[in-house]
């Protein structure tokens, strides 16, 4: 098998390859390392091919890339929410041009699976739990936009161009490479800097939020039969399927706890409605939320060049958040 992960350079995108790379794929990563580090990639760097290059740049300066190749991972993209409102433009090359180029190579290409990571944004602020994949779709921010457009555009070509399209939703996705770059990025990206340096754990709000954490090895697991199993045009959520709040994973993490303002524009509770991906791949998690923060736990020694946090850099960092979305 021949395979092309596009982002392979990132938190997703190097567990994905490096499980391609167990399995016996001849891989190929293209990522512009705006956001992915080729350290990611130490492990198998003398296994895959690895081209530096923006995919979002244009269709030609990629499309020579995808000859012969079986199966398509789209995973780059611009995540987080609050940058996408700073830089709306940025967001809609990254995330909808890019998509466009690479679906566009594919199709050209006559790649056999095509496998989109979307994103479980588009449900904004959830009518029910848990969530299924035919709740209605809300868009809150530029973000969460761009993600749906680039999914409408995976399925379009799914039903005018005859490929073998998949849109996973991913909840949130957890364990390690997880990117510490952002202040309103993953919990874990902040709790376990902070822990590594001994600083007092931020929690937002009063912690009694929810989110559904998904680790990454799972994830990878569900992706893999995805474009083994899926069926062609399908939208699968992909979750833990169980609902943890924040000061559950803090008081795993273990140490003392500071406050930051509750942001307005997010949702308090997430729950991901796992049954169709369940049932029609054969899957479902097995990494407890208990034995992933273990697994990483484990490893904090990793996280010691990592940006440390603190209230103030948080309140800072995320100031404006309010200006925009103060009347959510």
């Amino acid at each position: 098998m021949k395979t092309l992960v596009t982002g392979g350079a990132g938190f997703i995108g190097s567990n994905l390859v490096d499980q391609l790379v167990k399995i016996g794929h001849q891989v190929i990563v293209l990522d512009n390392l705006c956001t992915g580090q080729l350290s990611n990639l130490d492990q198998v760097k003398n296994k895959i091919e690895f081209i530096k290059t923006d995919v979002s740049s244009s269709e030609d300066s990629i499309k020579k890339y995808f000859c012969d190749v079986d199966w398509v991972f789209h995973i780059s993209g611009l995540a987080d929410m609050f940058p996408s409102i700073l830089d709306p433009n940025k967001y809609f090359q990254s995330n909808v041009v890019g998509t466009l180029n690479v679906l566009n190579a594919s199709k050209k290409a006559k790649v056999k699976k095509f496998i989109y990571t979307a994103s479980a944004s588009c449900y904004g602020i959830p009518e029910k739990y848990p969530t299924d994949e035919k709740s209605k779709i809300k868009l809150q921010h530029p973000y969460a936009l761009t993600k749906f457009f680039g999914e409408q555009l995976v399925l379009n070509w799914t039903k005018i161009y005859n490929m073998h399209n998949v849109s996973l939703r991913l909840f949130n996705v957890y364990g390690p490479r997880l990117s510490t770059k952002s202040a309103y990025g993953s919990v874990f990206s902040i709790f376990l800097p902070q822990k590594h340096a001994k600083k007092p754990l931020t929690i937002v709000g009063d912690g009694n939020q929810t989110r559904d954490f998904i680790h990454i090895y799972d994830l990878v697991d569900a992706m893999i039969k995805a474009a083994e199993k899926s069926k062609r045009g399908e939208v699968y959520n992909v979750g833990g399927g169980k609902e943890i709040s924040i000061n559950f994973i803090a008081d795993l993490i273990g140490g003392n706890k500071s406050s930051v303002s509750k942001r307005p524009g997010e949702t308090n509770r997430s729950l991901a409605d796992i049954s169709k991906i369940k049932k029609q791949f054969n899957w479902q998690p097995t990494i407890t939320i208990e034995k992933g923060i273990e697994m990483l736990l484990k490893n904090i020694s990793t996280w010691k060049e990592a940006s440390v946090w603190t209230p103030e850099k948080i309140d800072e960092a995320t100031k404006t958040w309010f200006k925009y979305l103060k009347k959510e």
